[in-house]
């Protein structure tokens, strides 16, 4: 639930741009959770795929999430009354149709996330600030009808025991906590620590600018791939937290600007080693959108020189 709920986040920043009619963004590529309520003034939904991986294995989107997505199209009181959707793959409409006609399925259980203010009075109560036993209590001592659950809260627990470690109010240890970090990945949970650790002492988190030119080069093996992602979501978490934090955070053009040649190695990558059309291997030989190199190095060195900038 914490990551469907990091996903809307991000996904919500895109959809503001979209939304807003003077602004030239007429596509917008979202994930699946852009069907948790987002208000989009869309005409059309486009399925790349009807699947996805839900953490354990790769299944079908069920009915009530693709009649959710679907139903982005076209909203009342909207640019678009009408709406349309479709997919790419022609082999997947039998179960978009099929789906958009069945009747949804009633659901039994709802899940429920403790929000700052309950946990601010369990605070309180308890005489502490200290965000993991108070989180750790509260879910051990929380009591629900049947009709409800408690969300998974595994990853804000991780992480609160990394704020904790700081001296931060109570509300920021919440905020950082509810950031899009993956706790699974070293650098990321490394990225999240550093950011933490130099709002807490110097109030202030600069971004050191990772690519420039003459330093660019398209990854060549798998692990430095990996590196890139993880790089990736470094710099999706400092643009995450420049919302919350926003003069504290000040570099969130940089971050942007860094975050879209990363991505841009990225698909680079995938383009020259593994990309499948209609059947057929597609290699570049040549990098098609960027030329320069890229020390791989300065990713291994870039979280021992991040706060340069703040000293």
């Amino acid at each position: 639930m914490a990551h469907y709920h990091q996903k809307l986040e991000r996904n919500s920043f895109q959809a503001t741009m979209f939304n807003d009619e003077a602004s030239d963004l007429n596509v917008l590529v979202a994930s699946d959770a852009i069907g948790m309520g987002l208000n989009l003034n869309i005409s059309r939904i486009i399925f790349s795929t009807l699947k996805k991986f839900d953490g354990i294995c790769t299944r079908e989107l069920t009915v009530p999430e693709i009649k959710q997505i679907a139903g982005r199209a076209g909203r009342y009181g909207s640019k678009f009354p009408v709406g349309e959707v479709t997919c790419l793959d022609a082999e997947d409409l039998p179960l978009l149709h099929s789906s958009l006609k069945s009747p949804s399925p009633i659901i039994e259980r709802a899940g429920l996330f403790p929000t700052f203010d309950l946990l601010s009075v369990y605070s309180r109560l308890h005489g502490t600030d200290f965000l993991h036993p108070i989180l750790e209590r509260f879910l051990d001592k929380a009591k629900l009808s049947p009709d409800y659950f408690i969300a998974d809260c595994e990853d804000m627990l991780k992480v609160a025991a990394i704020v904790d470690e700081l001296p931060l109010a109570l509300h920021d240890k919440y905020v950082f906590c509810q950031s899009p970090v993956d706790v699974r990945d070293d650098i990321s949970t490394q990225g999240l620590t550093q950011f933490a650790e130099n709002y807490a002492k110097k109030g202030t988190v600069r971004l050191k600018e990772i690519f420039t030119p003459g330093t660019l080069r398209v990854p060549t093996t798998h692990n430095q791939l990996q590196e890139l992602e993880s790089v990736h979501k470094v710099l999706e978490l400092y643009v995450w937290l420049s919302y919350r934090f926003d003069d504290s955070f000040p570099d969130r053009e940089l971050a942007a600007s860094q975050k879209s040649i990363c991505s841009m190695l990225i698909e680079e990558y995938l383009e020259r080693s593994g990309w499948q059309q209609q059947g057929q291997r597609r290699v570049l030989r040549t990098p098609r959108k960027l030329r320069r190199e890229y020390d791989a190095l300065q990713l291994r060195g870039y979280f021992r020189e991040i706060d340069a900038r703040s000293k």
